[in-house]
């Protein structure tokens, strides 16, 4: 399976293709220092063996924010350089800071754009970034990746809507300045041997914001330059955000936010497209340079196909292995049935669009990490069975069912669900024993059944099945 193949990338050789993309936590204190909370999300995911885990991002820079790692300064080194080697100690995971640089916001809706950096302003933002670098290899990270994505300084010079009227704006080749000598500065400061890798857009997701017309040579200027991997997201900027009144912008709040984390009406791998024209463009031009595609990538047969059609290098799994951290491991293991898997509600988004720490909506209520279970006892029903029941209730099927019980504990229960007598799917996964169904279409017939799992993710056997036929509407 190429998904558990080894990748060399520079001195890092990661021991599968499956890559944990930087995530928001807000776990960490506003003084910017890694905290047992912080600490033991990591360890988490470590012990779930992905090959490379990208640590959220982090400022390279002093600028007063919430609750957010820092990089900025030698104080941080240290309990950086120990979670480091914690994760080395306990995984082959290899981990790399993210770093990042953002410009001010208001609660009252203002925000500090580019066109308000002076030239002096854009070099400290440069020599910053390269001093971070070298913090993190100070550190004992395997590696660095520059945040160049979504609402952030560095998308923010290479967006179509820099209108910057120097050598840092409007034309592409001057939009690629700042990237440029970010990335030359990095390299100077962390040496030829150090891995550098980048995070990018690879569509704006905004009216008049760049797609793969610009983003392909985005890239490929960035394999010229030596860069040892390319991340692709898409969206989550500043433009298109919905601004509550009281609040900071948040820049996942409109489409483009939409597009970054593409939810559970968006299909499988919703951006993936983004990620293979980008790939084959700097190919064609001789550069081999590792493309990581992210987008709602949850199976490993689909993760799989991506990679042996050729249309990325590694596979981007973050809110998946939010929801089961044990992902690659299980995978890998031939345990996939065991797999937590992600329902895209994207609470987690919420939570943290919400300045709440951001935690998976499938674990239990209070955590702040996954669980972690090596229990092989699956569930089981309760005498008489699951009982599962289905009705009809104005448009939407309402379903029902007994509780199953467990050694452990009953962590939630799947639903699955057939039309018209068709393969069964995963619908949803919910704690409670009751579901409503709003997603059917009247003048079709639909059956479920209902699967129990718990800490672990040890399935239950199948319930009941319950069919229904849902009414049409009638029209007067």
């Amino acid at each position: 399976m190429k998904l558990f193949e080894p990748i060399q990338i520079n001195s890092m050789r990661l021991a599968n293709r499956i890559v944990l993309p930087a995530m928001v936590t807000r776990l960490s204190g506003e003084d910017g220092f890694v905290n047992q909370d912080i600490h033991d999300r990591y360890i988490r995911f470590a012990k779930g063996e992905p090959g490379l885990i990208v640590v959220e991002a982090m400022a390279v820079h002093t600028a007063k924010s919430g609750p957010l790692l820092r990089l900025c300064s030698n104080e941080y080194i240290p309990k950086l350089r120990d979670l480091a080697r914690e994760v080395h100690d306990i995984s082959p995971s290899k981990i790399v800071p993210q770093i990042i640089h953002f410009l001010k916001i208001a609660r009252s809706g203002w925000r500090q754009k580019i066109s308000d950096l002076s030239i002096p302003d854009i070099k400290q933002i440069v020599a910053d970034y390269g001093a971070a670098a070298a913090r993190a290899r100070e550190a004992e990270f395997d590696g660095i990746e520059l945040h160049m994505a979504h609402a952030y300084t560095l998308s923010s010079f290479l967006s179509r809507m820099n209108k910057r009227n120097d050598e840092y704006g409007k034309t592409l080749e001057n939009r690629l300045r700042m990237m440029s000598e970010v990335i030359a500065t990095v390299r100077r400061n962390v040496g030829n041997d150090f891995p550098i890798g980048v995070r990018f857009d690879g569509e704006e997701c905004i009216k008049n914001g760049y797609t793969v017309v610009d983003s392909r040579e985005i890239a490929l200027r960035m394999a010229e330059l030596g860069v040892n991997y390319i991340s692709i997201s898409a969206g989550g900027k500043f433009e298109d955000a919905v601004h509550k009144p009281g609040e900071p912008l948040y820049p996942y709040t409109g489409y483009s936010g939409d597009r970054c984390m593409p939810g559970a009406s968006y299909p499988d791998g919703a951006n993936v497209y983004i990620a293979d024209a980008i790939k084959q463009y700097i190919n064609a031009k001789g550069y081999q340079t590792p493309i990581v595609t992210t987008g709602k990538i949850l199976r490993s047969e689909f993760a799989e196909s991506i990679l042996q059609e050729n249309r990325a290098d590694l596979i981007g799994m973050a809110r998946a292995l939010l929801a089961d951290p044990d992902l690659p491991r299980k995978v890998r293991d031939g345990r996939e049935e065991t797999v937590i898997q992600c329902v895209y509600g994207n609470i987690c988004k919420n939570l943290d669009e919400n300045f709440k720490k951001v935690v998976c909506v499938l674990w239990n209520k209070g955590s702040l990490q996954a669980p972690l279970s090596y229990d092989a006892v699956a569930p089981q029903w309760q005498n008489g069975g699951a009982n599962l029941s289905v009705k009809e209730r104005i448009g939407q099927v309402y379903l029902e069912w007994q509780e199953a019980t467990d050694n452990e504990a009953i962590y939630g229960y799947e639903i699955f669900r057939s039309e018209d007598g068709g393969k069964y799917e995963k619908l949803h996964a919910i704690k409670r024993t009751h579901f409503y169904d709003i997603s059917v279409i009247g003048g079709r017939t639909y059956s479920y059944y209902v699967r129990a799992y718990d800490l672990a993710g040890n399935r239950s056997e199948k319930s009941n099945e319950a069919t229904i036929d849902v009414s049409r509407s009638t029209v007067d």
